[in-house]
C-alpha cells in the first residue's frame, strides 16, 4: 500500500480538498500534495494529524478492511500493551522523544542506528554464552601465586646477618 494513494482516496471519499486538509491540520497544501504523490513520506505525527482531519482512526489510514484488524495471536498471551514497558510515565516520554528524533533523521542514519543497536544487543548477549562455553570446555585453573617481595626491615636484617 502506498500511503499517499490511500490518503488521497480517503480525502476524496470525504469530498475534501487539499486546502481543507491544510486548514484542519496546519500542514501546507503543497506538503499534502507531496505526500499524496509519493514524493514525501510523512512522520507518524503527521499521519495522526491527517487522520484527525479526515475524521478517521489512525489504523484506517494503514488498513484497507472495514473492521479493525484482529489482534495478532503471537501477542495474545502476553497481556495488554498498557501494562508493557513504555506505556506510561518516564518510559512513555522517552519513547515519544525517541520517536520525534527518529522522525527528524535521514533514512540512512536510521538504518545505521538500527544496525548499531542490533550489534550492541548481540554483543551484550554473547559474552555470557561464550564464557559458559569456555567453562564447559576446560576447568578453571588456579591463579598463579606470586612471591611476596621482602619488606625493607627483612632486607636490612638479611644483609646484617651476612
Amino acid at each position: 500500500m502506498i500511503i499517499g494513494d490511500r490518503l488521497r482516496t480517503l480525502r476524496e471519499q470525504k469530498n475534501l480538498s487539499q486546502g481543507d486538509i491544510e486548514k484542519r491540520t496546519g500542514l501546507l497544501r503543497c506538503y499534502v500534495s507531496r505526500v499524496e504523490n509519493g514524493h514525501t513520506v510523512p512522520a507518524i505525527e503527521t499521519l495522526e494529524k491527517m487522520a484527525r482531519a479526515l475524521g478517521l482512526p489512525l489504523y484506517q489510514l494503514l488498513y484497507d478492511g472495514d473492521e479493525p484488524p484482529r489482534a495478532d495471536s503471537s501477542t495474545a498471551g502476553r497481556g495488554s500493551r498498557a501494562s508493557g514497558w513504555g506505556s506510561s510515565g518516564k518510559e512513555l516520554r522517552y519513547l515519544r522523544k525517541l520517536q520525534s528524533l527518529l522522525a527528524k533523521m535521514e533514512e540512512e542514519d536510521r538504518k545505521l542506528l538500527m544496525f548499531t543497536l542490533q550489534q550492541m544487543t548481540r554483543r551484550k548477549k554473547q559474552p555470557h554464552a561464550a564464557k559458559r562455553q569456555r567453562d564447559v570446555e576446560r576447568p578453571a585453573e588456579p591463579a598463579p601465586q606470586q612471591q611476596a617481595e621482602p619488606t625493607a626491615e627483612v632486607a636490612a636484617a638479611a644483609s646484617a646477618a651476612s
